[in-house]
């Protein structure tokens, strides 16, 4: 007779024990090419991947180092953290150093190793990013959400943020900016940033200020960043993916803060970094020395792309404006959150009462694919929705081929998203009628 084992009982840490949902972004990217594996139609606005071709130049780059196999400095090889230095001091406005920089698989390792690094609890404009929270529970660290509403589109303010700190018993905090941001689509102003900066130096505050989309701002917002108020204690975030669509090549960089302390924060995450990622792959490495060169051919990509996806974005806007669908004008990268609050009567007689209400009943039954609030630290009866703008109408390689090249043949942005944007053009659509039906 077979031996009889006792099942193993494996208890998971506290962070992880209970209902712990996966990454929303990730699930419903998945979701919906389960849906479209299926053979229906889905409109894709609820994935946030910046979908141009590799440019040449990086593409080569990478090919040409492919034999590189050996382990690398976790900091980056020094070559690279020179070229990130020059590049974000002459494009980004960051006073940056080489022994300042670090590398990373992505920026998000980085984000989750500077919150490992520091004692003390974690603030976040409402709403914010899918993973700031769940990092910093992760972590055990209790997580503070500034209040913002949908009346006056979220808009972060110096006193909110005041009345927040001065709720934690910590005498440290961590305050996790993103400018401009996921899910809004915002920027914050410099007088905005100033008076952030103020606060945070008299509150012993470190700033990691998420700039991952600074490149992709739109023409009519300047980017600029927190860093140039508050140098001694902002670590300025980025990486490759946004600006130059390599999401998947997992390339992050971090910037320390200026001084003795920015140093001693740095060392830290080299360890953190040392014993949980090791380095960046090296082919990855040598190739981002190309995407941080100067090059005026890359360079110039970056900004056709950015104006490319201001285009779609701003398209998206205005289609939602004449529908009279409450929503932030979009000022860089390309999100956007509209609120259905003033629908909330029509939609509650559906069963509608939460944005994860109102996200599932637009995916199954009018096809558009979106986030709710909810994963962006918005109140459940709050029912904003994040749209993006990135993945629709390129959701393989030869669709976003095929419009770049439409683009470089003589057609202008705006002339591209009106006349070669079926999908764009299906979801608004879609929206109308959802928004009539609730008049039925």
């Amino acid at each position: 007779m077979p031996i009889q084992r006792p099942t193993p009982a494996f208890h998971l840490a506290p962070a992880l024990a209970g209902e712990r949902s996966l990454s929303p972004t990730l699930y419903i990217n998945q979701r919906v090419k389960e849906r479209w594996a299926a053979g229906e139609t889905i409109y894709h606005l609820g994935f946030g991947e910046s979908r141009f071709p590799v440019h040449p130049k990086i593409r080569a780059a990478l090919i040409a180092h492919a034999d590189a196999r050996s382990y690398l400095p976790t900091l980056g090889i020094p070559e690279l953290r020179r070229a990130v230095a020059d590049f974000y001091t002459k494009y980004m406005g960051v006073d940056a150093t080489p022994e300042r920089v670090i590398v990373a698989p992505g920026s998000k390792p980085l984000l989750y190793a500077f919150q490992m690094a520091l004692a003390g609890d974690t603030i976040l404009p409402t709403p914010s990013w899918v993973s700031y929270a769940p990092q910093a529970q992760l972590l055990n660290r209790p997580v503070w959400q500034i209040p913002a509403s949908p009346g006056d589109e979220h808009r972060l303010t110096v006193e909110a943020l005041q009345q927040t700190i001065a709720q934690s018993a910590e005498t440290q905090h961590i305050l996790i900016l993103n400018s401009p941001s996921n899910p809004t689509g915002q920027m914050l102003a410099p007088d905005l940033l100033a008076g952030i900066a103020e606060v945070c130096r008299a509150t012993n505050t470190l700033v990691l200020s998420d700039e991952i989309y600074a490149l992709t701002s739109h023409d009519h917002t300047p980017h600029v960043s927190i860093s140039q108020f508050y140098p001694e204690g902002t670590v300025v975030l980025g990486g490759l993916s946004k600006h130059l669509s390599l999401g998947g090549w997992r390339l992050g960089v971090a910037i320390a803060p200026t001084g003795a302390a920015g140093q001693q924060l740095l060392q830290a995450v080299v360890k953190i970094g040392g014993e949980l990622w090791s380095c960046v792959a090296a082919p990855v490495q040598y190739a981002a020395l190309t995407a941080y060169g100067d090059d005026p051919e890359i360079l110039g990509y970056i900004a056709e792309s950015s104006r490319l996806h201001m285009a779609r974005t701003q398209h998206l806007w205005r289609g939602l404006c004449e529908l009279d669908i409450p929503c932030a004008r979009p000022e860089g990268g390309f999100y956007l959150y509209p609120n259905f609050d003033g629908w909330r009567q029509a939609l509650a007689a559906k069963s509608i009462h939460t944005s994860d209400d109102l996200a599932r009943h637009l995916l199954d039954v009018w096809h558009i694919a979106s986030l709710p609030g909810t994963a962006f630290g918005a109140p459940a009866k709050e029912l904003s929705l994040r749209l993006s703008s990135s993945y629709v109408d390129m959701e393989d390689d030869a669709q976003a081929a095929a419009l770049l090249a439409l683009h470089r043949s003589g057609v202008d942005a705006e002339a591209l998203v009106r006349d070669h944007h079926p999908a764009l053009a299906g979801a608004l659509t879609n929206f109308r009628a959802f928004l009539a039906s609730l008049h039925e």
